[in-house]
């Protein structure tokens, strides 16, 4: 890969993935790249796409899962300060894939824009957010956008609104591209306001999740069914069951926690156990909501 060498990117060869993922698992990467620019983006997809080597980007890791092995490839982190700015006129604001949903909700915040609250205490960046849909309470992240920027497989740029990108439950079409910014049209509200939503939200989220913990979220997309998939869990009994240093959380039965140095193979397991289970007990077959990647 001489071709790494024209690039300005902060560039590691073998990176432990557990590094960056919010689990804290998973085994190294062939390259880690954070691209200075789009243009440096572009040069890699390109050439990767031209020999045939696979790539993946992610954020700040919150919602994958690596496997032991590590990922046979280029990981690319977003993560530079082209990838990072935010800028408000009015009540729109404009921000890069790589920007953390919790610095958006603080710049906001000060700004008197309201109607992100329901995202506090989401780990994400805001491109890892849009691609998913993440929410809250019913609530989604779509729901907010004017319009998102995008470079396809080619490494060409495009800009679609939000019906070109088709937000469902925890899906969206951005998963065929590479976000690269995004604009919202937000809500005009008092910055005391603001906070004391962002506290709400936050110890509604204290009492239920696991906001301190080595987790990914939640595991399972809830099922259309009138039971939820941690009420489901929770029903099997697999609340606190372990496998070496993962373990269901007591918590919120659709966190699975590293709890002592856990592995991929760990967590694999009980995501296996827990399918088969709910299977069993209610006929349903519970989609993961994270990443895996083997």
């Amino acid at each position: 890969m001489n071709w790494l060498n024209s690039l300005k990117a902060d560039i590691r060869f073998k990176e432990p993935l557990s590094r960056h993922t919010t689990l804290h698992i998973g085994g190294p990467a062939d390259v880690w790249v954070a691209p200075d620019d789009r243009e440096d983006l572009r040069k890699i997809i390109c050439r990767c796409l031209k020999g045939g080597i696979s790539y993946l980007v992610i954020g700040k890791g919150s919602n994958i899962l690596f496997s032991d092995r590590g990922f046979r490839g280029v990981v690319i982190c977003l993560s530079a300060s082209a990838f990072t700015r935010i800028e408000i006129k009015g009540n729109r604001v404009s921000f890069g894939a790589g920007v953390s949903l919790n610095k958006l909700l603080n710049q906001t915040q000060e700004k008197g824009l309201g109607g992100l609250e329901f995202l506090a205490g989401i780990p994400a960046t805001t491109g890892g957010a849009l691609v998913m849909n993440a929410g809250a309470r019913k609530r989604d992240i779509g729901t907010l956008v004017k319009n998102v920027t995008v470079m396809d497989k080619q490494g060409r740029v495009r800009v679609l609104n939000k019906k070109q990108s088709q937000f469902g439950y925890r899906r969206s079409r951005l998963n065929r591209y590479i976000v690269l910014e995004a604009e919202f049209k937000l809500i005009k509200r008092s910055p005391g306001r603001i906070k004391k939503n962002l506290s709400r939200f936050l110890e509604q989220k204290r009492k239920t999740q696991e906001l301190n913990s080595n987790n990914a979220g939640c595991i399972f997309k809830n099922p259309r069914h009138r039971l939820t998939a941690g009420q489901m869990l929770e029903a099997c009994g697999l609340r606190r069951r372990r496998k070496g240093g993962a373990e269901i959380s007591q918590k919120h039965a659709n966190y699975i926690i590293n709890k002592d140095n856990a592995k991929a193979r760990d967590i694999f397991y009980l995501i296996e156990l827990a399918r088969r289970e709910v299977k069993k007990k209610f006929g349903v077959n519970l989609e993961p909501e994270i990443k895996i990647v083997k």
